[in-house]
Protein backbone atom coordinates (compact mmCIF):
# COMPACT_ATOMS: atom_id res chain seq x y z
CA UNK A 1 0.00 0.00 0.00
CA UNK A 2 3.22 2.31 0.44
CA UNK A 3 4.47 1.93 -2.36
CA UNK A 4 1.04 2.28 -4.24
CA UNK A 5 0.69 5.36 -2.50
CA UNK A 6 4.28 6.50 -3.70
CA UNK A 7 3.51 5.79 -7.27
CA UNK A 8 0.65 8.38 -7.03
CA UNK A 9 2.10 10.68 -6.08
CA UNK A 10 5.27 10.03 -8.66
CA UNK A 11 2.24 9.72 -11.34
CA UNK A 12 0.65 13.14 -10.18
CA UNK A 13 4.41 14.55 -10.71
CA UNK A 14 4.46 12.88 -14.17
CA UNK A 15 1.03 13.88 -15.62
CA UNK A 16 0.92 17.87 -14.05
CA UNK A 17 3.18 20.85 -14.56
CA UNK A 18 5.59 21.04 -11.55
CA UNK A 19 6.83 24.97 -11.47
CA UNK A 20 6.16 24.89 -15.42
CA UNK A 21 7.64 22.22 -16.30
CA UNK A 22 6.63 18.53 -17.10
CA UNK A 23 8.79 15.86 -15.03
CA UNK A 24 10.64 14.16 -18.31
CA UNK A 25 13.31 10.67 -18.13
CA UNK A 26 16.54 11.77 -18.50
CA UNK A 27 19.26 10.50 -20.86
CA UNK A 28 19.85 7.56 -18.96
CA UNK A 29 16.90 6.30 -19.31
CA UNK A 30 15.93 3.01 -20.72
CA UNK A 31 13.13 1.07 -21.91
CA UNK A 32 12.60 -2.50 -22.15
CA UNK A 33 10.25 -5.33 -22.71
CA UNK A 34 9.98 -8.58 -19.70
CA UNK A 35 9.25 -11.11 -21.39
CA UNK A 36 8.07 -13.84 -18.26
CA UNK A 37 7.73 -18.04 -19.22
CA UNK A 38 4.91 -20.47 -18.67
CA UNK A 39 4.19 -21.10 -15.22
CA UNK A 40 2.31 -24.17 -13.96
CA UNK A 41 -1.27 -23.07 -13.69
CA UNK A 42 -3.40 -23.24 -17.27
CA UNK A 43 -3.80 -18.90 -16.79
CA UNK A 44 0.11 -19.00 -16.66
CA UNK A 45 0.97 -21.82 -19.47
CA UNK A 46 1.42 -19.11 -22.07
CA UNK A 47 3.68 -16.53 -20.52
CA UNK A 48 3.51 -13.04 -19.97
CA UNK A 49 4.72 -9.18 -21.59
CA UNK A 50 5.63 -6.59 -20.01
CA UNK A 51 7.19 -2.69 -20.55
CA UNK A 52 10.17 -2.01 -18.21
CA UNK A 53 10.88 1.54 -17.68
CA UNK A 54 14.00 2.33 -16.03
CA UNK A 55 15.70 5.74 -15.17
CA UNK A 56 18.28 6.02 -12.11
CA UNK A 57 18.96 9.35 -12.25
CA UNK A 58 15.15 10.67 -11.68
CA UNK A 59 14.33 6.90 -9.12
CA UNK A 60 12.40 5.47 -11.98
CA UNK A 61 12.24 1.55 -11.97
CA UNK A 62 8.51 0.74 -13.47
CA UNK A 63 6.78 -2.14 -14.96
CA UNK A 64 3.31 -1.95 -16.97
CA UNK A 65 1.52 -4.79 -18.41
CA UNK A 66 -1.80 -5.22 -19.81
CA UNK A 67 -2.62 -8.59 -17.98
CA UNK A 68 -4.66 -7.35 -14.91
CA UNK A 69 -8.49 -7.84 -14.54
CA UNK A 70 -10.81 -7.16 -11.47
CA UNK A 71 -12.62 -9.24 -9.73
CA UNK A 72 -14.89 -6.85 -8.80
CA UNK A 73 -16.17 -6.07 -12.23
CA UNK A 74 -20.41 -6.51 -12.06
CA UNK A 75 -21.23 -9.61 -13.68
CA UNK A 76 -17.61 -10.73 -13.87
CA UNK A 77 -18.08 -14.51 -14.90
CA UNK A 78 -20.58 -13.77 -17.18
CA UNK A 79 -18.92 -11.04 -18.81
CA UNK A 80 -15.86 -13.61 -18.53
CA UNK A 81 -17.81 -16.21 -20.85
CA UNK A 82 -19.52 -14.11 -23.09
CA UNK A 83 -16.27 -12.34 -24.53
CA UNK A 84 -16.75 -8.91 -22.96
CA UNK A 85 -14.49 -8.54 -20.00
CA UNK A 86 -12.19 -5.64 -20.06
CA UNK A 87 -9.15 -6.13 -18.68
CA UNK A 88 -6.77 -3.36 -17.70
CA UNK A 89 -3.00 -1.79 -18.04
CA UNK A 90 -1.39 -2.64 -14.41
CA UNK A 91 1.66 -1.51 -12.56
CA UNK A 92 4.63 -2.66 -10.59
CA UNK A 93 7.56 -1.49 -9.08
CA UNK A 94 10.13 -3.82 -10.74
CA UNK A 95 11.73 -5.61 -7.27
CA UNK A 96 8.00 -6.50 -6.81
CA UNK A 97 7.45 -7.64 -10.39
CA UNK A 98 10.70 -9.27 -10.18
CA UNK A 99 10.60 -11.15 -7.12
CA UNK A 100 6.70 -12.17 -7.78
CA UNK A 101 8.21 -14.43 -10.68
CA UNK A 102 10.99 -15.64 -9.18
CA UNK A 103 8.58 -17.20 -6.41
CA UNK A 104 6.73 -18.55 -9.08
CA UNK A 105 10.14 -20.30 -10.83
CA UNK A 106 9.77 -18.67 -14.35
CA UNK A 107 11.97 -17.69 -16.41
CA UNK A 108 12.81 -13.74 -16.51
CA UNK A 109 14.13 -12.10 -20.30
CA UNK A 110 14.76 -8.90 -21.18
CA UNK A 111 15.10 -6.55 -24.29
CA UNK A 112 16.53 -2.89 -23.87
CA UNK A 113 15.03 -1.58 -26.65
CA UNK A 114 17.13 0.95 -29.11
CA UNK A 115 14.71 3.82 -28.82
CA UNK A 116 15.50 7.45 -29.21
CA UNK A 117 15.18 10.17 -26.44
CA UNK A 118 11.88 11.52 -27.62
CA UNK A 119 10.56 8.06 -28.54
CA UNK A 120 11.59 6.62 -24.88
CA UNK A 121 9.31 10.06 -23.31
CA UNK A 122 6.60 9.09 -25.80
CA UNK A 123 6.60 5.64 -24.54
CA UNK A 124 6.37 6.22 -20.90
CA UNK A 125 3.89 9.68 -21.38
CA UNK A 126 1.54 7.50 -22.58
CA UNK A 127 1.82 4.70 -20.42
CA UNK A 128 1.56 6.78 -18.06
CA UNK A 129 -1.91 8.27 -19.34
CA UNK A 130 -2.71 5.09 -19.98
CA UNK A 131 -2.88 3.77 -16.61
CA UNK A 132 -5.07 6.84 -15.46
CA UNK A 133 -8.22 5.14 -14.34
CA UNK A 134 -10.59 6.51 -17.17
CA UNK A 135 -7.88 4.55 -19.91
CA UNK A 136 -6.81 1.49 -18.41
CA UNK A 137 -9.59 -1.02 -19.51
CA UNK A 138 -9.74 -2.46 -22.88
CA UNK A 139 -11.31 -5.31 -24.33
CA UNK A 140 -9.29 -8.46 -24.00
CA UNK A 141 -8.79 -11.16 -26.61
CA UNK A 142 -6.40 -14.02 -26.32
CA UNK A 143 -5.13 -13.84 -30.29
CA UNK A 144 -5.56 -10.44 -31.26
CA UNK A 145 -5.58 -7.91 -28.05
CA UNK A 146 -3.42 -9.01 -25.24
CA UNK A 147 -0.82 -8.47 -23.04
CA UNK A 148 2.01 -9.87 -25.75
CA UNK A 149 0.08 -7.97 -28.62
CA UNK A 150 0.20 -4.42 -26.32
CA UNK A 151 4.15 -4.50 -26.42
CA UNK A 152 4.08 -4.74 -30.73
CA UNK A 153 0.77 -2.27 -30.95
CA UNK A 154 2.30 0.14 -28.68
CA UNK A 155 5.15 0.63 -29.93
CA UNK A 156 4.20 0.90 -32.96
CA UNK A 157 2.14 3.58 -32.35
CA UNK A 158 4.47 5.91 -30.39
CA UNK A 159 7.18 5.52 -33.20
CA UNK A 160 4.30 6.15 -35.71
CA UNK A 161 4.44 2.36 -37.18
CA UNK A 162 8.75 2.70 -37.59
CA UNK A 163 9.10 -0.51 -36.72
CA UNK A 164 9.79 -3.28 -39.21
CA UNK A 165 9.19 -6.79 -37.96
CA UNK A 166 11.46 -9.29 -39.87
CA UNK A 167 10.77 -12.91 -40.01
CA UNK A 168 13.08 -14.91 -37.33
CA UNK A 169 15.39 -17.31 -38.83
CA UNK A 170 13.71 -21.05 -38.89
CA UNK A 171 10.25 -19.71 -38.52
CA UNK A 172 8.29 -22.00 -39.20
CA UNK A 173 4.20 -21.08 -39.91
CA UNK A 174 1.89 -22.73 -37.73
CA UNK A 175 -2.00 -22.85 -36.88
CA UNK A 176 -3.26 -21.16 -34.00
CA UNK A 177 -4.34 -24.17 -32.41
CA UNK A 178 -0.80 -25.63 -32.79
CA UNK A 179 0.99 -22.44 -31.51
CA UNK A 180 -1.43 -23.18 -28.44
CA UNK A 181 -0.40 -27.04 -28.24
CA UNK A 182 2.96 -25.98 -27.91
CA UNK A 183 2.68 -24.96 -24.34
CA UNK A 184 0.75 -27.55 -23.36
CA UNK A 185 0.25 -31.10 -22.27
CA UNK A 186 -2.32 -32.08 -24.56
CA UNK A 187 -3.29 -34.93 -21.92
CA UNK A 188 -4.30 -32.51 -19.71
CA UNK A 189 -7.69 -30.99 -18.62
CA UNK A 190 -7.09 -27.69 -19.76
CA UNK A 191 -5.83 -29.10 -23.61
CA UNK A 192 -9.44 -31.10 -23.61
CA UNK A 193 -11.20 -27.82 -22.45
CA UNK A 194 -9.47 -25.56 -25.00
CA UNK A 195 -10.00 -28.10 -27.99
CA UNK A 196 -13.81 -28.31 -27.32
CA UNK A 197 -14.15 -25.01 -26.78
CA UNK A 198 -12.24 -23.07 -29.85
CA UNK A 199 -13.58 -24.28 -33.20
CA UNK A 200 -11.98 -24.66 -36.63
CA UNK A 201 -11.22 -20.85 -36.82
CA UNK A 202 -8.22 -21.54 -34.76
CA UNK A 203 -7.10 -24.16 -37.28
CA UNK A 204 -6.12 -22.09 -40.10
CA UNK A 205 -2.35 -21.30 -40.03
CA UNK A 206 -1.42 -17.67 -38.35
CA UNK A 207 0.03 -15.10 -40.62
CA UNK A 208 4.33 -14.31 -38.95
CA UNK A 209 2.45 -11.22 -37.54
CA UNK A 210 -0.96 -13.09 -35.75
CA UNK A 211 1.79 -15.22 -34.28
CA UNK A 212 3.02 -12.42 -31.69
CA UNK A 213 -0.04 -13.42 -29.25
CA UNK A 214 2.30 -15.35 -27.69
CA UNK A 215 4.90 -13.67 -25.09
CA UNK A 216 7.78 -15.71 -26.76
CA UNK A 217 6.76 -15.08 -29.89
CA UNK A 218 6.84 -11.19 -29.32
CA UNK A 219 10.99 -11.74 -28.01
CA UNK A 220 11.31 -13.72 -31.15
CA UNK A 221 10.04 -10.98 -33.51
CA UNK A 222 11.84 -8.54 -31.42
CA UNK A 223 15.00 -9.91 -31.71
CA UNK A 224 14.86 -9.49 -35.19
CA UNK A 225 12.94 -6.51 -36.07
CA UNK A 226 14.63 -3.51 -37.15
CA UNK A 227 13.28 0.28 -37.73
CA UNK A 228 11.97 1.18 -41.34
CA UNK A 229 13.42 4.82 -41.52
CA UNK A 230 17.02 2.76 -40.32
CA UNK A 231 17.09 -0.61 -42.00
CA UNK A 232 20.81 -1.52 -40.32
CA UNK A 233 19.46 -0.94 -36.65
CA UNK A 234 17.79 -3.10 -34.60
CA UNK A 235 14.91 -2.83 -32.62
CA UNK A 236 16.87 -4.62 -29.41
CA UNK A 237 19.85 -2.99 -28.20
CA UNK A 238 20.54 -5.89 -25.52
CA UNK A 239 19.02 -9.10 -24.69
CA UNK A 240 19.85 -10.28 -21.11
CA UNK A 241 18.18 -13.06 -18.96
CA UNK A 242 17.48 -11.61 -15.41
CA UNK A 243 16.36 -15.12 -14.14
CA UNK A 244 16.52 -18.86 -15.22
CA UNK A 245 13.74 -21.11 -13.63
CA UNK A 246 15.27 -23.98 -11.72
CA UNK A 247 14.58 -27.37 -13.63
CA UNK A 248 12.17 -29.66 -11.50
CA UNK A 249 10.09 -32.31 -11.63
CA UNK A 250 6.61 -32.08 -12.52
CA UNK A 251 4.91 -34.84 -11.06
CA UNK A 252 1.40 -36.00 -13.06
CA UNK A 253 -0.93 -38.47 -12.14
CA UNK A 254 -2.16 -40.85 -15.21
CA UNK A 255 -4.92 -42.14 -13.15
CA UNK A 256 -6.62 -38.61 -13.19
CA UNK A 257 -5.65 -37.71 -16.54
CA UNK A 258 -8.34 -37.23 -19.36
CA UNK A 259 -6.47 -40.22 -21.21
CA UNK A 260 -7.42 -42.10 -18.32
CA UNK A 261 -10.31 -41.20 -17.41
CA UNK A 262 -12.00 -40.84 -21.42
CA UNK A 263 -10.32 -44.28 -21.89
CA UNK A 264 -12.22 -45.75 -18.59
CA UNK A 265 -15.49 -44.46 -19.86
CA UNK A 266 -14.94 -45.82 -23.27
CA UNK A 267 -14.49 -48.86 -21.40
CA UNK A 268 -16.81 -49.41 -19.74
CA UNK A 269 -19.98 -48.08 -22.53
CA UNK A 270 -18.03 -50.32 -24.65
CA UNK A 271 -18.54 -53.87 -21.98
CA UNK A 272 -22.05 -52.74 -21.15
CA UNK A 273 -22.83 -52.77 -24.89
CA UNK A 274 -21.34 -56.03 -24.98
CA UNK A 275 -23.45 -57.30 -22.20
CA UNK A 276 -26.50 -56.06 -23.56
CA UNK A 277 -25.91 -57.52 -27.02
CA UNK A 278 -25.20 -60.57 -25.49
CA UNK A 279 -28.29 -60.66 -23.15
CA UNK A 280 -30.29 -58.94 -26.25
CA UNK A 281 -30.97 -55.67 -24.32
CA UNK A 282 -29.88 -52.20 -24.01
CA UNK A 283 -29.48 -50.29 -20.52
CA UNK A 284 -31.73 -47.16 -20.89
CA UNK A 285 -30.04 -45.32 -18.39
CA UNK A 286 -26.69 -45.68 -19.63
CA UNK A 287 -28.31 -43.90 -22.88
CA UNK A 288 -30.16 -41.93 -21.73
CA UNK A 289 -27.26 -40.66 -19.58
CA UNK A 290 -25.36 -40.24 -22.91
CA UNK A 291 -27.66 -38.86 -24.81
CA UNK A 292 -28.23 -36.04 -22.11
CA UNK A 293 -24.57 -35.04 -21.39
CA UNK A 294 -23.47 -35.37 -25.00
CA UNK A 295 -26.78 -32.78 -25.85
CA UNK A 296 -25.93 -30.20 -22.86
CA UNK A 297 -22.22 -30.45 -23.79
CA UNK A 298 -23.34 -29.52 -27.64
CA UNK A 299 -25.96 -26.50 -26.32
CA UNK A 300 -22.79 -25.47 -24.45
CA UNK A 301 -20.81 -25.36 -27.67
CA UNK A 302 -23.84 -23.65 -29.24
CA UNK A 303 -24.03 -20.55 -26.58
CA UNK A 304 -19.99 -20.24 -26.99
CA UNK A 305 -20.03 -20.00 -30.66
CA UNK A 306 -23.53 -17.71 -30.92
CA UNK A 307 -24.04 -15.90 -27.51
CA UNK A 308 -20.35 -14.59 -27.21
CA UNK A 309 -17.95 -12.17 -28.60
CA UNK A 310 -15.01 -14.42 -28.30
CA UNK A 311 -13.67 -14.83 -31.57
CA UNK A 312 -11.89 -18.74 -31.24
CA UNK A 313 -15.31 -20.40 -30.64
CA UNK A 314 -17.06 -20.25 -33.71
CA UNK A 315 -17.22 -22.98 -36.41
CA UNK A 316 -17.34 -25.71 -33.84
CA UNK A 317 -17.90 -29.25 -35.66
CA UNK A 318 -17.28 -30.56 -31.96
CA UNK A 319 -20.80 -30.04 -32.58
CA UNK A 320 -20.79 -33.29 -35.01
CA UNK A 321 -20.26 -35.25 -31.69
CA UNK A 322 -22.12 -33.51 -28.93
CA UNK A 323 -25.40 -33.56 -30.94
CA UNK A 324 -27.35 -30.37 -29.01
CA UNK A 325 -30.32 -32.35 -30.19
CA UNK A 326 -29.45 -35.54 -28.69
CA UNK A 327 -31.01 -33.38 -25.39
CA UNK A 328 -34.10 -33.25 -26.69
CA UNK A 329 -34.75 -37.08 -27.90
CA UNK A 330 -33.97 -38.43 -24.32
CA UNK A 331 -37.91 -39.01 -23.93
CA UNK A 332 -37.39 -41.75 -26.77
CA UNK A 333 -34.96 -43.55 -24.81
CA UNK A 334 -37.33 -43.49 -22.37
CA UNK A 335 -40.45 -44.61 -23.86
CA UNK A 336 -41.16 -48.54 -23.84
CA UNK A 337 -41.71 -48.21 -27.86
CA UNK A 338 -39.76 -45.17 -29.26
CA UNK A 339 -41.03 -43.52 -32.70
CA UNK A 340 -40.60 -44.93 -35.96
CA UNK A 341 -37.86 -42.33 -37.06
CA UNK A 342 -35.54 -42.34 -34.16
CA UNK A 343 -33.59 -45.52 -35.75
CA UNK A 344 -32.87 -42.97 -38.67
CA UNK A 345 -32.33 -40.39 -36.25
CA UNK A 346 -29.08 -42.60 -34.41
CA UNK A 347 -28.42 -43.42 -37.95
CA UNK A 348 -27.47 -39.35 -38.89
CA UNK A 349 -25.34 -39.00 -35.34
CA UNK A 350 -23.05 -42.02 -36.76
CA UNK A 351 -23.06 -40.29 -39.91
CA UNK A 352 -22.08 -37.31 -38.54
CA UNK A 353 -19.58 -39.04 -36.15
CA UNK A 354 -17.93 -39.91 -39.80
CA UNK A 355 -17.73 -36.31 -40.51
CA UNK A 356 -16.15 -35.34 -37.47
CA UNK A 357 -13.28 -38.08 -38.55
CA UNK A 358 -13.04 -36.74 -42.01
CA UNK A 359 -13.13 -33.18 -40.92
CA UNK A 360 -10.10 -33.93 -38.45
CA UNK A 361 -8.16 -36.24 -41.55
CA UNK A 362 -8.26 -33.50 -43.74
CA UNK A 363 -7.33 -30.51 -41.20
CA UNK A 364 -10.43 -28.31 -41.00
CA UNK A 365 -10.23 -28.94 -37.41
CA UNK A 366 -8.00 -30.68 -34.87
CA UNK A 367 -9.98 -31.84 -32.17
CA UNK A 368 -8.84 -33.23 -28.54
CA UNK A 369 -6.97 -36.87 -29.28
CA UNK A 370 -8.11 -38.26 -25.41
CA UNK A 371 -11.33 -38.13 -26.73
CA UNK A 372 -11.10 -40.84 -29.23
CA UNK A 373 -11.43 -43.49 -26.48
CA UNK A 374 -15.00 -42.06 -25.64
CA UNK A 375 -16.07 -41.54 -29.33
CA UNK A 376 -14.71 -44.71 -30.61
CA UNK A 377 -17.00 -46.27 -27.84
CA UNK A 378 -19.99 -43.62 -28.55
CA UNK A 379 -19.76 -44.71 -32.33
CA UNK A 380 -20.13 -48.49 -30.99
CA UNK A 381 -22.59 -47.91 -29.05
CA UNK A 382 -24.73 -46.05 -31.66
CA UNK A 383 -24.37 -48.94 -34.22
CA UNK A 384 -25.77 -50.97 -31.41
CA UNK A 385 -28.72 -49.17 -31.15
CA UNK A 386 -29.46 -48.87 -34.95
CA UNK A 387 -29.59 -52.37 -34.51
CA UNK A 388 -31.53 -52.57 -31.46
CA UNK A 389 -34.44 -50.17 -32.41
CA UNK A 390 -34.79 -51.81 -35.63
CA UNK A 391 -36.23 -54.70 -33.77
Amino acid sequence: MYKKLLFLIALLLTTHHVKGQQRTLSSEAEISVLTVGPGISLNDAFGHSAFRIRDYVKGIDFVFNYGVYDFKTPNFYLKFAQGKLNYLIGFDYYEDFYESYVSQNRTIKEQILHLSQIEKQQLFDYLINNYKPENRAYLYDFFYDNCATKMRDVLQKVTNNNIKFNTPEHFKAKTFRTLIHDNLNLNSWGAVGIDMALGSVIDRQATPYQHMFLPENIYLFFKEATFKTKPNQTLVKQSKVLFQKMEQDQKTNFFTSPLFIFGLIGFFILFLTYKDYKNKKHTIWLDALLFSTTGLIGVFILLLWFATDHTGTHQNYNLLWAFALNLFVVPQILKEQASKWFPKYIKLLIILLCLLTLHWIIGVQIFAVTLIPFLVALLVRYVFLVNCYRV
